[in-house]
């Protein structure tokens, strides 16, 4: 009878350590495998080794996609605004109604912004007809435009700069004197477009056109002439004002 027992605990304890030999296999195996699936999940692959689109390479196409389309829509923009007249008629025409779109803008302006605006618009002007007779100044017509638009580009800082030499309040300018900054970069901007004009009018010498156009032309340069050196007795004379403080430093 005892020997019957032992033998039964012997197959039961021999039973057990092959089951549990048997679960550390078991579990060693789905420990090896566990890993792979990890590596293709961090690896973002699709089982077949090549990376799955997560989304973000359709992201990045989206955004140059619209990139792209945000800057066609400019250059579009841009396009529309810088028409082309094909006669003397039409040029004069377009320029007209150019000073009328001009004079509306004036509406819901203080009289000091309508100051600014009424002498610079003079450049705004000169600029959209240079633009719309690129077509009629023969071979000088692309040049004529690039340097427009370079001019063009100048005048949006040239009319900040004074808007805050025009509105700077009598307070401040008792006792700072005037707004140095500003005048500063009136004055740079003025140096740049006076170069500007002298390329103009090395290329008015060139312009092989009817004359009329290329009186037009000659006048819309004398205009931006003459608009620059206001600009620049302005910031001269801004950088000038000393104030009270300034005075008693002196």
């Amino acid at each position: 009878m005892k020997k019957i027992f032992v033998l039964f605990i012997g197959f039961f304890l021999l039973s057990s350590i092959a089951f549990a030999a048997q679960g550390d296999i078991n579990n060693a195996t789905g420990q090896d495998a566990k890993p792979e699936v990890t590596l293709q999940d961090q690896q973002g692959t699709n089982g077949t080794g090549n990376p799955e689109d997560t989304g973000q390479g359709q992201q990045v196409q989206d955004e140059e996609g619209t990139q792209n389309q945000g800057e066609d829509t400019n250059l579009m923009v841009q396009q529309r605004q810088e028409l082309k007249a094909q006669t003397k008629t039409q040029l004069k025409e377009m320029v007209q109604q150019k000073q009328q779109l001009m004079d509306q803008e004036f509406e819901g302006k203080s009289e000091k912004e309508q100051k600014v605006y009424q002498n610079q618009n003079q450049v705004r002007l000169a600029v959209h007809s240079l633009l719309a007779m690129e077509d009629l100044v023969g071979g000088i017509g692309k040049e004529v435009s690039q340097v427009a638009r370079q001019f063009n580009n100048s005048v949006q800082a040239t009319i900040n700069a004074e808007e805050k030499i025009q509105t700077r309040s009598g307070f401040k300018r008792f006792f700072a004197g005037g707004d140095k900054e500003a005048a500063e970069s009136l004055e740079q901007e003025v140096n740049q477009n006076k170069q500007r004009i002298q390329e103009l009018k090395q290329l008015h010498e060139q312009a092989d056109c009817d004359e009329e156009i290329k009186e037009m032309m000659q006048e819309q340069i004398q205009s931006m002439e003459k608009e620059q050196n206001r600009l620049q007795e302005l910031a001269q004379k801004e950088k000038k004002s000393k104030g009270l403080f300034g005075w008693l430093w002196k």
